[in-house]
């Protein structure tokens, strides 16, 4: 069977900022799907420990203060988090994040902030080399499928093309089922998608990020940016800079 008849997880944060290396988690979904209907659902809310800026919470509707009145520590949400991310791993099942590069990097960063063992240390457990995966990226998948569609490639849009209702854009839940679903197009109307099983389709995403990630990279050097770079890891990006709180 196709991966995408087979359960998948879907995973997605509501943060602080748009930089992954800097930015804090706000909120948090991870939900179990079978037959593009989700079966389980955990949401958690964190009291980041920095103020939310005006334009985070614009968009994800979390301010400071309630934030820190009703949130849990953030170590504690990305303790959880990962330990629920690397079950559904050791158990076979991969996990759907649109924009993985993110969502990763900005969870890993969170850990390693705190520190707590990685998402690779703790898949590694007990299982020789094992590594973060598989991971399915809509995002880097579809520009990969479909590269020279017009318009834009955020969750919304997407969403639009591909027939899935985003039943509330930038609530984590509903982010993360939406994701999860496109996935499940994309691989419906692309048949080479549906074809490779989930590590493979995993790998291939590394490679199609890091070709996307050049050509951007020399796209933004032609247009006067000479100095421009464009990170082409996925779906992690090194750690650079992230010290203990």
């Amino acid at each position: 069977m196709a991966w995408h008849h087979e359960p998948l997880v879907g995973f997605d944060l509501e943060t602080t900022g748009t930089d992954p290396l800097h930015a804090r988690i706000v909120t948090a979904a991870v939900v179990a799907v079978e037959a593009g209907r989700p079966t389980r659902r955990r949401t958690w809310l964190a009291d980041p420990g920095i103020r939310i800026p005006a334009q985070a919470s614009a968009i994800h509707g979390i301010s400071s203060e309630r934030a820190a009145t009703e949130g849990r520590p953030a170590s504690e949400v990305a303790e959880q988090i990962a330990v629920t991310l690397a079950d559904y791993w050791k158990a076979g099942v991969p996990v759907v994040a649109y924009n993985a590069a993110f969502d990763l990097t900005l969870l890993s960063a969170e850990l390693a902030r705190h520190g707590l063992p990685s998402l690779a240390e703790r898949l590694a457990e007990g299982q020789e080399g094992s590594g973060i995966g598989p991971v399915i990226d809509p995002y880097t998948i579809d520009r990969a499928v479909d590269r020279y569609r017009r318009g834009k490639r955020n969750l919304e849009a997407v969403c639009a093309e591909y027939g899935v209702v985003l039943e509330e854009a930038h609530e984590a839940s509903a982010d993360a089922l939406a994701a999860v679903r496109v996935a499940c197009a994309i691989a419906e109307r692309h048949a080479s998608v549906a074809a490779v099983d989930p590590a493979e389709l995993h790998n291939r995403q590394i490679r199609w990020y890091a070709d996307w990630a050049a050509d951007f990279q020399g796209f933004l050097r032609r247009k006067g940016t000479p100095d421009a770079v464009v990170d082409g890891s996925w779906p992690v990006r090194a750690l650079t800079g992230v010290g203990p709180v």
